[in-house]
C-alpha cells in the first residue's frame, strides 16, 4: 500500500473560484518517502495580496511556471492507485480532483486526513493545525506555507503516526466504509456514532462551541451523515465542513415538532450557515395607527425587523385583499385606509376624488374597533395532541389566537387533565408566521388530533 502525501498553495479558499499556485507530492511506502515532485503553477489569474502575504508567492514568481494542464498527466500518474494524504485532506483533495477533471482525468481516491489521524492516535493536544502540531511533536518545518515545506512536515508527521499506531487505527480509517473517509477533519467520530436514529433537531458547533447550523430530521444520524457525503466544491460547503468541531441533538416526538423547534432555534440563535428558513419571514402586514385628526387608519405596509403589526402576510396582494375585505364587510371609509406601499396608490388616487364629507371620528373609529375585535377573535385557539417520544407520554402543540404559543410533553400518568393546565406546563416559544402556517396546515390534515379551546 502506497500513499501520496500532498500539499498545495492556492489563490483562495475554494476549488470552484480559485486555482492552485503550487503543488508538492511525496510518495510514501508506509515507512519512508520514496519519490518526490513539486512545482509552482501558473494559476492564469491574479494572486491576491492576502495570499502573497501568507505564502510569499506572487504573480511574478508564477508567470513562467507551467499551467496545471501541462503537469496534469504527471500528477494523475503519481496519485492514481495510491491513498491521498493531506492535512485537512478535503481542501487539497477538492482542488486536485477539480483541476484534474477540467483536464479530462477522471480520478477518485481513498483519503487519509492527518488531522483526524493525529486526533485519534495522539489525542489531547490543544491545536491540530500543522504548525502547532509540529511544534508540539518536535517536527521541523522549513518554508512554512509553501507546498514543499508543508508537504515535508506532513510526511514526517505521517511517518510518526504510522509508528505510533499500535491499534490499527489507520487501517480502519482507510476502509471504504469508514466514516473517516467523509467526516469533517475536526469532528470526533464518536460524536457521530452516538447520534440517535430518531426524529429531532441537530446542532453543529464551531471550535468555541457556538452553534453554526441547526437542522431537523426524521432520522438524525442519517441526515447528519448526508451533510458529509458527495464531492461538493462550493466554497460555502468547504468552509462549513472545516468549522464543525462537535454535534449535539434533541429528540422530538414528531416531524412537526422537529420542524417547529428547528425554526425556533434558528430564530433565536441565527446560525451563520442557516440560510433557507431565514427567507420565510412574512414581508407585509396591516398596520393600525391614529392620525393627527384622531382617525384610526388601517394601512398596508412592509415589515421591518422588530416591527409589530396587527396581521402579517407573505405578499402585498394578500394584505390588500384582507384590507379590502374588512372595508367592504364593516363599511369602513376607504379614504382612511392605505391599500399599497407605493407612495400614491391607484386606489388612493380614485378615493381622493370623492368630495363627500368624511364620517365623524367616533363613528369611523367604532367601525375600525369592531373590525379589529372580530378579526382578533376569529383566530383559532387549539391544541394538537399527538404521540410522545416514549409510550408513556403524549406531545402537545399549542396555538393561541392563530399564533404558535408553545409545545412540550405530558406524562400519561400526570394529573394534568384540563387543557389550560396543560398549556401552563408547555415550553414557551416565540413563533412566526411560517411556523403558524405549518401548524394550521397540519391541523387541517389531521383534524382528529385537534382539541379546540374555548375561554
Amino acid at each position: 500500500m502506497e500513499y501520496a502525501i500532498v500539499d498545495i498553495e492556492t489563490t483562495g479558499g475554494n476549488a470552484r473560484g480559485s486555482r492552485m499556485t503550487e503543488i508538492a507530492i511525496r510518495i510514501h511506502n508506509g515507512t519512508e518517502v520514496i519519490e518526490s515532485f513539486e512545482t509552482l503553477i501558473n494559476p492564469e489569474k491574479e494572486i491576491p495580496l492576502a495570499i502573497f502575504a501568507l505564502t510569499g508567492i506572487d504573480n511574478k514568481m508564477v508567470q513562467n511556471a507551467p499551467v496545471f494542464e501541462d503537469i496534469a498527466k504527471q500528477v494523475f500518474e503519481m496519485l492514481d492507485g495510491r491513498i491521498f494524504v493531506a492535512h485537512n485532506v478535503n481542501f487539497d483533495y477538492s482542488f486536485v480532483r477539480h483541476q484534474l477533471s477540467e483536464c479530462g482525468f477522471k480520478w477518485t481516491a481513498k483519503k487519509l486526513c492527518t488531522v483526524r489521524m493525529a486526533r485519534k492516535i495522539k489525542p489531547g493536544h490543544r491545536s491540530y493545525s500543522l504548525g502547532k502540531l509540529c511544534d508540539q511533536l518536535d517536527i521541523p518545518v522549513a518554508n512554512r506555507h509553501r507546498a514543499g515545506g508543508d508537504c515535508d512536515a506532513t510526511a514526517i508527521l505521517f511517518t510518526k503516526l504510522i509508528g505510533w499506531d499500535e491499534e490499527g487505527i489507520i487501517a480502519d480509517m482507510v476502509k471504504k466504509t469508514s466514516k473517516d473517509q467523509r467526516l469533517p477533519p475536526n469532528l470526533p467520530e464518536q460524536q457521530f456514532e452516538v447520534l440517535p436514529e430518531r426524529p429531532g433537531v441537530y446542532y453543529f458547533h464551531d471550535q468555541k462551541g457556538k452553534v453554526i447550523y441547526v437542522g431537523k430530521a426524521l432520522n438524525i444520524k442519517k441526515r447528519v451523515g448526508q451533510h458529509f457525503s458527495g464531492h461538493n466544491i462550493n466554497p460555502q460547503r468547504q468552509n462549513f465542513l472545516r468549522e464543525i468541531y462537535s454535534i449535539s441533538s434533541v429528540i422530538c416526538a414528531t416531524e412537526l415538532m422537529a420542524l417547529l423547534l428547528e425554526c425556533a432555534e434558528i430564530k433565536k440563535l441565527w446560525p451563520a450557515h442557516n440560510r433557507a428558513l431565514k427567507k420565510f419571514d412574512p414581508k407585509f402586514g396591516l398596520f393600525v395607527y391614529e392620525d393627527l385628526a384622531g382617525y384610526k387608519r388601517i394601512s398596508v405596509g412592509k415589515l421591518s425587523k422588530y416591527q409589530t403589526c396587527f396581521a402579517v402576510v407573505n405578499r402585498e396582494y394578500d394584505a390588500v385583499k384582507m384590507l379590502t375585505g374588512i372595508v367592504e364587510k364593516y363599511g369602513i371609509e376607504p379614504r382612511l385606509c392605505r391599500f399599497s406601499t407605493a407612495k400614491i396608490s391607484r386606489q388612493e388616487m380614485l378615493t381622493n376624488v370623492d368630495t363627500k364629507p368624511l364620517p365623524s371620528v367616533d363613528e369611523h373609529n367604532t367601525l375600525v374597533d369592531e373590525a379589529l375585535y372580530d378579526l382578533d377573535n376569529s383566530r383559532p385557539t387549539f391544541a394538537i395532541m399527538d404521540k410522545g417520544r416514549e409510550r408513556t407520554e403524549k406531545s402537545c402543540i399549542w396555538i393561541e389566537k392563530g399564533n404558535f404559543y408553545g409545545m412540550g410533553y405530558i406524562d400519561q400518568d400526570s394529573q394534568l387533565q384540563d387543557l389550560l393546565d396543560i398549556k401552563g406546563s408547555l415550553n414557551r416559544y416565540y413563533g412566526n408566521h411560517y411556523m403558524s402556517q405549518l401548524i394550521l396546515s397540519y391541523a387541517n390534515k389531521y383534524p382528529n388530533k385537534v382539541l379546540q379551546v374555548t375561554y
